[in-house]
Order: structure tokens, then sequence, then C-alpha cells
């Protein structure tokens, strides 16, 4: 039995000798129950045996992935870190998939920490626009400028120092740094890592509660492997991406599913029923449990076991926070360009809070229970504000709803149309704001919602101009009908071969 076992039998005996004591004050002095060692990794032989397995089938498997082959060509550690570092941040609640064209883009116009630290907010936002939570890129640069300015363009060298000195890196995105970068032997936790850990040693405990993610940090940095720390990490993730995954994951081609004590428990409860299928009275032996009661990252006594879920009994998520509804009426304001074509009025977000420092069409929040007319009223309201001329309700063109979900709020956005005549002169003390063509536009930095808002309208656009086509063809044919011939329209066969009236 290897020492750190031997640590948790102990205690859990200790815990179960004081069981009836109790404190002064009349509550129990018991301390917190500690893991059992079904859920730990105390064996040096079976952590040696999981690394192994892990890097062989790493190195053969592997995703080819941008970030990957210029961290293993970049021979400046510096450089090297901040290619891993931007990576790192854009992967953050965003798939791989999405990622690759967005970081390809961004290493090529700042290839160094230099090249971004220098770059405008406004540059920033335009790259980033459509990959989501924007303050990532917002908080990336304020980060690398503060490493060009304060710390002489060199990155900090371990987790502790990363996430200590720069802003926006936390635990994770400090170890992956410092592990893939500079080669330091500490462990990353993200949503893979969890997924895989909570597998491998049946940790059915809420993984949001602080306690079972401290365990999950401790068997991470017990786990690395000391001489290829980011290759390790980076496969224990690869292997959550591709192989144990959310839902259908695919046990049979798991390089260490001899060390997964849910793949384990499966396989003896398929065992079993085979045995009774064929009337065998031999008996299987249970898989290994905690026993009653008490492990602290165990399945919930009011969720237990699921037969049917097999492996993806774990981990076990906390139900999940329902995002809020807001409403918003938005305009998209037009008018007609120098050249003919619209130009669209789009204005600046406040520079905090959501979506900040990008550009929208105007916009502000409504209050529940509005009808179309209210709706209409206070949107005029505002764009008033911005046009500094009176805006009639009457003209403003409703559009339809578009639904927008952000990660805790369901935004259902109430868009309406206004042409206007002429120029307009824009209100120079209300935020920045600017006309723009439709191609300006989409290279600006506008959110995914706002380029759904202009899809909208210009689907409008195409259903009025049909149905504008469609009266046309209506007028000629009653023109027609009543004997004359418009001009350009063809004659049919029967009216050509008409006889003519005599002269």
């Amino acid at each position: 039995m290897s020492r750190l076992r031997a640590a948790a039998v102990r205690g859990l005996r200790r815990q179960r000798r004081g069981s009836g004591s109790a404190a002064p004050n009349g509550r129990s002095s018991r301390a917190p129950a500690r893991p059992h060692a079904l859920h730990l990794f105390g064996d040096p032989v079976e952590i040696d045996a999981l690394r192994g397995r892990l890097l062989a089938w790493y190195d053969k498997s592997r995703r080819d992935l941008p970030w990957r082959t210029l961290a293993a060509a970049e021979l400046d550690a510096d450089r090297r870190a901040y290619a891993v570092w931007v990576s790192e941040i854009m992967l953050q609640q965003t798939q791989v998939a999405t990622v690759i064209d967005y970081y390809n883009r961004w290493m090529q116009k700042w290839p160094t920490l230099q090249a971004l630290a220098a770059a405008s907010l406004e540059e920033v936002n335009e790259l980033w626009a459509g990959l989501g939570y924007y303050s990532r890129g917002k908080r990336l640069q304020e980060a690398a400028r503060k490493v060009v300015s304060e710390l002489a363009g060199r990155m900090p060298r371990t987790a502790e120092d990363l996430q200590r000195l720069l802003p926006g890196v936390g635990r994770y995105t400090a170890g992956a740094i410092a592990s893939i970068s500079f080669g330091q032997a500490t462990g990353v936790v993200d949503g893979n890592v969890i997924r895989v850990l909570c597998r491998l040693r049946c940790i059915g405990a809420d993984t949001s509660s602080l306690a079972v993610i401290d365990c999950l940090w401790d068997m991470a940095n017990t786990l690395v492997d000391r001489s290829r720390p980011g290759d390790f990490n980076q496969a224990l993730m690869e292997l959550g991406a591709t192989v144990c995954t959310p839902k259908s994951p695919l046990c049979r081609e798991c390089p260490v599913k001899e060390h997964c004590h849910a793949w384990r428990r499966v396989e003896k409860e398929l065992a079993s029923a085979s045995q009774k299928l064929f009337g065998k009275t031999t008996l299987v032996p249970d898989v290994e449990d905690c026993g009653p009661g008490g492990c602290p990252l165990c399945l919930p006594a009011a969720e237990p076991w699921d037969s049917s879920l097999g492996v993806t009994n774990f981990p076990r998520k906390a139900a999940k926070k329902q995002p809020r509804v807001e409403w918003t009426a938005t305009c998209v304001l037009e008018r007609r360009g120098r050249l003919g074509a619209p130009e669209y009025l789009i204005v600046q977000r406040p520079s905090s809070g959501l979506l900040a420092g990008l550009w929208e069409f105007p916009s502000l929040p409504l209050a529940p229970g509005l009808q179309e007319e209210q709706q209409k009223e206070v949107l005029a309201d505002h764009l008033r504000a911005w046009t500094r001329q009176p805006v009639q309700t009457q003209s403003l063109c409703f559009i339809g709803e578009v639904v927008h979900i952000f990660s805790h709020i369901h935004q259902t956005y109430v868009v309406y149309s206004l042409c206007l005549d002429g120029d307009v002169a824009l209100d120079a003390a209300s935020s920045p704001s600017r006309w723009v063509t439709e191609e300006e536009f989409r290279a600006s930095a506008v959110s995914t919602a706002m380029k759904k808002v202009l899809k909208a309208r210009e689907t409008q656009r195409g259903v009025q101009s049909g149905r504008a086509k469609g009266s046309k063809r209506k007028r000629e044919s009653k023109l027609g009908a009543a004997g004359s011939t418009p001009t350009g329209m063809q004659l049919s066969l029967r009216a050509f071969l008409r006889a003519q009236p005599p002269p």
C-alpha cells in the first residue's frame, strides 16, 4: 500500500474514532472528511505507467495546431511564451476550430509582445470581433503592455509569477504558459482535465466547489511528468477533447483506460450481466467503493450511479443557472452615401461592461412589457439625441426580433430601420459615432449580434425590393389588358398577327 493511500486510510480511521466527539459549543469537532484512497493517485508505479502511456499516445495522435507548431519551433523563450499565451486566452470558452483562423491572423499582425503593446484597442477589438468574450482581447493587450513597460519585455518564468504579475492571467493560463514554454513541472486544470480526472478516479462531487477543485489541482500536480510537463499537460487536455469527451466517449481507444476506475466499473457490470445472461453463478467482485457516506468526492447520495450512463456518470455538474432575459431596442439608421450605396450610423459602447468598446447600431434597453408604439416612442427619443432633428415614430419601420445568447444573458434585439434624407450632423457631445458603408461595418469591431441585426435589415430590403418588382409587373399586366403596349414590353404572337385596322 502506498504512503499516500496509507495516510488516507489512517485519516479515515481517525475520523471514525472521533465521530462521537463534540465541541464545547455543541457543534461537532470532527474535521471534514478526507477523500478515500479510491479517488487518489498514490502508487508511483501506476503514475509512471500512466505518464508513459499518455505521452506515447500524444506523440502519435496529437492534432497539428498552429500554436503547437509555433511553440515547438520558436527558440526565443519570450516569443514562445507569448505564442502560447495568445492561444490559451483565445481557447477559453471557444472551440479549437473557431480559434485557428483568429490565431493565425493575430500572430501575423502582432507576432511579438512589443507589436501587440503598440497596437490600439480599436485594432484589437476589430480582429477579435466574432470570437466572443471580448474583454479577453483587451486584458491580453493590457498585460502585454505591462510586460513591455514594466518588465522590460521579459515574460515571468514561473506559474506563480505569471499569475501574480499579469492582469487577466489565472491559475490555469499561468500553468499552461509555464509548463509549455518554460518547462516548469506544474499541472493544469481546465474543463477537459476535470472530465478526465473525474472519470479516472470516480469523482462525482460537484466540480464547481472549491474543495473539489483544490483536490483536482493536487492530482494534476501529482501526475504531471517532470521531464515533459508541457507535453503531458497538452496530452491530458487532448485526451479530454478528442477521446474522453462529454458525450459518447471513445473508451476503447483510450490509452489510459487501465487506470480508469469509471471504465473498470462499467466493465465489471457488463461481465456480471453477461454471467447472468448465460446462467453462470460465479460471482464478479464488486467494484471498489468508499463505503457508506462521508466521502467528499463520491457521487451524492441523491444522485447515485446510473448504469445507463456508464463513464459519463462523471463528472456531475451543478444545475446551470438560467441566463437573465433582456430586451433592447435597436435602430438601423441609414442614409444614402455619396456613391448611392447605403451608409449606416454606428456608435461606440462604453469602455467597460458587456461588449466594452465595440461598435453597434444605436440601441437602448427596453423596460419589460412595452407595446410596439411605446418601444417606438422611447427609441425615437433616443435617436433625436444622436441626429439632433425630429424623429417621428411612424417613420420607424419594424424589422423583427433578433435573438442572441450570451453566456449569462438571453438578449432579444427589437430591430427597427429608419432612412434619413440628406446629410445629418451628429451630436459631438454623445459617444463616438460614425457613418460606415456595409464593407466598413463588417471590418469594424462589431459583435456577432450586430451582424445578425444588419442581416435582418438586408433581408427586409430584399423583401421590399421583391414586392416593388411584383407591383410593377401587376401594373404592366393591367395596361396590356387595356389594349396598350408599354414601351419595352414584347407583343405576344397572337397580338402581332392580329389584323390591323385599315388606315
